[in-house]
C-alpha cells in the first residue's frame, strides 16, 4: 500500500471528468487500497480518484462505519435540500456552505464487480455526492458565489506564495 499524492486547486485534473471503468481488476483494486490509505492519511471522509490523479469514476469514503468502495457510482434518486459546511482535501483549510440533496439513492459497483444499490441520507449522502462531484470535474468553489470564489481564490493563492517561500 502507499500513500499517493493529492491534487490540489488549481490542479486541472481536477476540472475533467472521470472515464468510466470498465473491469475490476488487479489494478482498480491495488488503487482502491491506495486511496483508502490515503484518505485515512490524510485524514479525510471521502476521495475521488481525479484528487490523486486517476481520471477513473472510483470512490471511497468512511464516515465512521467502515469503508466502502464504490466504482462507477451514480445517483438514481434524490430527495430534500439542505446546506451544511464541507470542506475538500483538495482545497485544503477552506470549508464552505453547500447545498445538497438530503437523501440519495445510489448505484454502482464493488470491488467483486457487483452491481450495488442503496438509500442513504445526512453525512453519508452528503459525501457521496461530493465525491460525485470530482467525478464529474466539479469542485466545492463551483457551489458558491462568484463573489465567494473569486475572495477563496485570492486567499489560496496568498496562502500558496506564503507558504512557498
Amino acid at each position: 500500500m502507499a500513500i499517493l499524492d493529492i491534487k490540489t486547486f488549481p490542479s486541472e485534473i481536477l476540472k475533467q471528468k472521470a472515464n468510466p471503468i470498465k473491469y475490476v481488476d488487479k489494478e482498480i483494486r491495488k488503487l482502491a487500497e491506495n486511496m483508502s490509505e490515503t484518505m485515512y492519511d490524510k485524514k479525510g471522509v471521502g476521495l475521488a480518484a481525479p484528487q490523486v490523479g486517476n481520471l477513473l469514476r472510483l470512490i471511497t469514503y468512511d464516515i465512521g462505519e467502515g469503508l466502502c468502495i464504490l466504482i462507477n457510482p451514480e445517483i438514481i434518486g434524490c430527495e430534500g435540500r439542505i446546506k451544511a459546511e464541507e470542506g475538500c482535501l483538495s482545497i485544503p483549510g477552506i470549508r464552505v456552505e453547500v447545498p445538497r440533496y438530503e437523501i440519495i439513492r445510489v448505484t454502482g459497483i464493488n470491488l467483486k464487480g457487483e452491481r450495488v444499490s442503496f438509500e442513504t441520507k445526512d453525512l453519508l449522502a452528503r459525501v457521496i455526492q461530493h465525491e460525485i462531484d470530482h467525478l464529474n470535474g466539479n469542485l466545492i468553489l463551483d457551489k458558491v458565489s462568484r463573489l465567494k470564489r473569486e475572495l477563496i481564490i485570492r486567499k489560496l493563492k496568498k496562502n500558496y506564495k506564503s507558504t512557498s517561500k
